[in-house]
């Protein structure tokens, strides 16, 4: 981390007892940037369960102005009673951007339990917890933050979609790992695809078209083949289509695909209707029909 944030720390909380603490642990506040913060701490860790989680916080965000946003440089220090520094967080977190949508944001993953809780680790069973921080950039009221932009782990993310995307870094740390963009706006555009992905995984398998289904394929195949390491989601996908496979035994989806279809036939008959009339259509009405009518040509059930 830059000289600027070792200087000095606006947080030193000193834990007793460390080895017997289970719940997650809450720091005295201090301030900085026009509004007060706190450290969160969870001894037994937050998602992954083999080592220690610490968070920077936003005190009573709510009491804040509409578009309020603070964009910072921090990290964390953990050391041992004598002062000797056991952990320091990487400095990729530079400039992070705390907001109404991102009102926290920390590491998952600092030092293994099984180290903390080793004989002679810990003096006295104490540790102790820094915060090491700049703020660089105050905004007390202004437009909403929603579509502000900035990097997570190397993707230009906005602040709306933030908190999916470390959700999936914190449940999935090393799924980029592997990813080779040229560009940033190319990653960009990857995490957009995978997040829309997501999304429609997240549907009730029985709501999903069989459309909706190769395009998911088709989108895994792309991100899979540019570096992500994506098996959660290929296992959520053969997973849809095994109960899809169930629900056709009954019945039940072919009455879907059926009600799809007569749906779709029903807005296909309209639009000939309409170009039949000599009614203005725009292309993009024209460019609708065709593709309605492709698909229908692919899909039909007999």
């Amino acid at each position: 981390m830059g000289k600027e944030l070792k200087e000095k720390a606006l947080l030193s909380w000193e834990i007793d007892n460390f080895s017997q603490r289970n719940n997650v642990m809450i720091s005295p506040t201090f301030s900085s940037g026009g509004c007060k913060w706190y450290a969160k701490v969870y001894p037994k860790g937050y998602l992954f369960h083999d080592h220690l989680s610490v968070f920077l916080h936003v005190v009573n965000p709510k009491s804040l102005r509409p578009g309020w946003k603070r964009r910072a440089s921090f990290c964390f220090a953990l050391l041992n009673q004598s002062g000797k520094e056991l952990y320091r967080s990487p400095d990729e977190w530079r400039c992070t951007l705390f907001c109404a949508e991102c009102q926290s944001w920390g590491f998952v993953r600092t030092l293994p339990l099984t180290k903390l809780h080793e004989k002679g680790f810990l003096e006295k069973n104490k540790l102790t917890v820094e915060v090491y921080m700049k703020v660089v950039e105050v905004v007390h009221q202004g437009k909403s933050t929603a579509n502000d932009v900035f990097d997570c782990n190397g993707f230009h993310v906005t602040a709306s979609q933030s908190p999916s995307v470390g959700a999936i870094f914190a449940d999935h740390p090393d799924f980029a790992l592997h990813v080779i963009a040229k560009n940033k706006g190319l990653k960009t555009a990857y995490m957009n695809l995978l997040l829309g992905l997501i999304k429609t995984l997240n549907k009730s398998p029985k709501s999903l078209s069989r459309t909706e289904l190769s395009n998911a394929q088709s989108k895994l195949t792309e991100l899979t083949e540019a570096g992500f390491n994506l098996d959660w989601l290929e296992s959520k996908l053969e997973e849809i289509h095994s109960e899809r496979k169930k629900a056709l035994s009954d019945g039940s989806c072919v009455q879907q695909f059926q009600l799809e279809e007569r749906v779709k036939n029903l807005e296909l008959a309209l639009s000939v209707q309409k170009i039949k009339s000599g009614a203005k259509v725009s292309p993009f009405e024209l460019i609708d029909f065709l593709v309605k009518r492709f698909f229908l040509s692919c899909f039909s059930i007999s």
